[in-house]
């Protein structure tokens, strides 16, 4: 996969954090040598946070955050740093922006700390140093030192130090992750099939994000990949004459699929191998119990994080509810949210069934599930809970190492 081409969950996320004015949006603009943030003297003129995809070296393909100033005021003002707060959640490295002509302040201060607490990769970067003498930037060193000793200073202005600045971004980079969506599962020349329906909510001759990422992982480890449709797939596995070591499915049409996938054949779904992938697979195998205990009137958040028009027979907003009032002969009262959007309070939930999270990247989505857990509410995917529903979670989980941890957790 072109590094232009890789997936916003999938590239690293660098967001850009400080007070207004410190020259947060400046600070890109030198880094990507592009003129990507609005710059301005006039405070807040970064209202809402800014993501911007591109290749940083020598970090590779990023996603680059400018977010409002923490110091923002007023009741616009409080909303906009809620915002920049929400955005240390998918963080994977963090810069904190102080302007060097008015040092280090209690904001910067609370504001590392907050930082720290999320025990992120960060580096404080003193900018607008050209505007200060040697000696006082001597003696605001010594103020950061008690900081961190991530510490660089820099001129968006006159580009003093932004080299050394990347390079020190690179040293911060976390491991890249060792697993695989379904490299693990597959040996070079097996064969794997994808099952993509293509209805009226299906995008316009592309696949879906979840497909094409494990398609291109098949390829990536010489799997040998047949994708079809659920209405031909009987017909395609009977022109086989060698049977496939993994069958990966859309989760709406499990059960179709189920019944037409010999037993000894292992079978899973795009989502389920996605919650695998971005480590929140134990917690919605659990959570997916609770689906037994619906009962009518209790309140059923569905999130997503990608936003698209709804179309009629919507998985999200149409099927799955069907499918929910179906299994539980009862009237749950449905929550929808999409996006960025994740609600900080879940206490009223009684359960939470996400997407896959293709769209988000592994921090965002474990920092999901991290507030589910803490709040006590369950929080499962679209797969696994559709799995469930149709008696076939067991059989689903068989292809992963892992599985029967996963049945008696």
């Amino acid at each position: 996969m072109s590094l232009n081409n890789t997936p916003s969950g999938e590239r690293l996320h660098i967001g850009i954090f400080g007070k207004r004015n410190a020259g947060k949006s400046s600070l890109i603009n030198a880094l990507t040598n592009q003129d990507l943030a609005i710059v301005s003297e006039q405070k807040g003129t970064t209202t809402d946070p800014v993501s911007k995809a591109m290749e940083l070296l020598p970090l590779g393909p990023v996603v680059i955050i400018d977010t409002p100033g923490f110091d923002d005021e007023g009741e616009l003002g409080a909303l906009r740093v809620q915002k920049a707060k929400q955005v240390l959640n998918k963080t994977d490295i963090a810069i904190l922006v102080v302007d060097a002509t008015l040092g280090i302040s209690q904001e910067d201060v609370a504001l590392w700390s907050l930082i720290q607490e999320k025990k992120l990769p960060s580096v404080l970067v003193i900018n607008k140093s050209e505007a200060i003498p040697e000696m006082q930037q001597a003696l605001l060193a010594m103020h950061a030192l008690k900081l961190t000793k991530s510490t660089i200073f820099v001129s968006a202005k006159t580009k003093k130090n932004i080299n050394e600045l990347r390079d020190l971004l690179g040293t911060l980079q976390p491991q890249e992750k060792e697993k695989q969506i379904v490299g693990e599962l597959i040996n070079p020349l097996d064969i794997v099939v994808l099952v993509t329906p293509i209805d009226s909510a299906a995008p316009k001759g592309r696949l879906i994000l979840p497909q094409q990422l494990v398609l291109r992982n098949v390829i990536d480890n010489k799997g040998i990949a047949l994708v079809v449709q659920e209405s031909e797939l009987e017909e395609a596995l009977s022109k086989l004459t060698v049977k496939p070591k993994l069958i990966v499915t859309d989760s709406q049409v499990f059960g179709k699929v189920n019944k037409i996938v010999p037993r000894d054949i292992p079978l899973t779904s795009f989502s389920i191998l996605m919650a695998h992938y971005k480590g929140n697979l134990y917690d919605a195998v659990k959570a997916a119990k609770v689906l037994e205990q619906l009962e009518d009137g209790d309140k059923v958040l569905i999130s997503e994080g990608c936003t698209h028009h709804r179309q009629c027979g919507d998985i999200g907003t149409q099927k799955l509810p069907a499918w929910i009032r179906s299994f539980t002969k009862a009237e749950p009262d449905f929550t929808w949210t999409s996006g960025t959007e994740f609600p900080e309070d879940l206490s009223p939930y009684k359960l939470i069934i996400h997407c896959g999270g293709c769209m988000l990247n592994e921090k965002e989505m474990q920092h999901r599930g991290k507030v589910a857990r803490e709040q006590q509410v369950p929080m499962t995917n679209y797969g696994i809970a559709i799995a469930h529903m149709n008696g076939i979670l067991a059989r689903t989980l068989e292809p992963l190492q892992e599985y029967k941890e996963l049945l008696n957790h």
